[in-house]
């Protein structure tokens, strides 16, 4: 069969990828793309670029090669490491201050306590246990406060 003009630019874009890619060397590039314009059928232009490539040719990408063993005999994948929010943490340490404290801290343990939970809730974090344990100290503080006010102000309502 016959090759026509695009056959030819086909050929030779072939030809010109090849020698970018450094698969031809300088003169046997001239040579094949006089050959190509001189071809008069598709099989000589088959001869001239049957060595190349027609396409980008696919990379290796690199892969490491796994052995050849059963998932079994494999070691478990370590788990990621969760972090700890440290509102919780802070929240824990107000909570275990309120006693030193007198219940200064624990105002600001119950907010940290409420505001690390739904910082846990939303990101997935850990610490939602020293949360916890923040909040009941200072509620705990809080209600010991109300009480004792409570009380002081009953005695000196009696009194009166």
């Amino acid at each position: 069969m016959r090759a026509s003009h695009a056959d030819r630019e086909r050929a030779v874009d072939v030809l010109k990828a090849g020698f970018a890619e450094g698969r031809l060397l300088q003169p046997e590039y001239e040579q094949r793309i006089a050959r190509a314009y001189e071809a008069q059928t598709h099989s000589e232009l088959q001869m001239l670029v049957a060595d190349l490539p027609m396409g980008p040719v696919p990379q290796a990408q690199f892969m490491p090669q796994r052995p050849m063993v059963p998932a079994t005999f494999m070691p478990m994948p370590m788990p990621m490491p969760v972090t700890t929010n440290s509102s919780a943490t802070g929240a824990l340490v107000c909570g275990i201050m309120t006693p030193v404290t007198w219940g200064l801290t624990a105002i600001p343990a119950v907010i940290l306590g409420h505001k690390a939970r739904a910082e846990i809730r939303r990101t997935g974090q850990g610490g939602d246990g020293q949360a916890i344990t923040g909040l009941i100290l200072g509620w705990l503080a809080i209600g010991g406060w109300a009480l004792f006010l409570l009380i002081f102000i009953l005695s000196a309502a009696v009194g009166l």
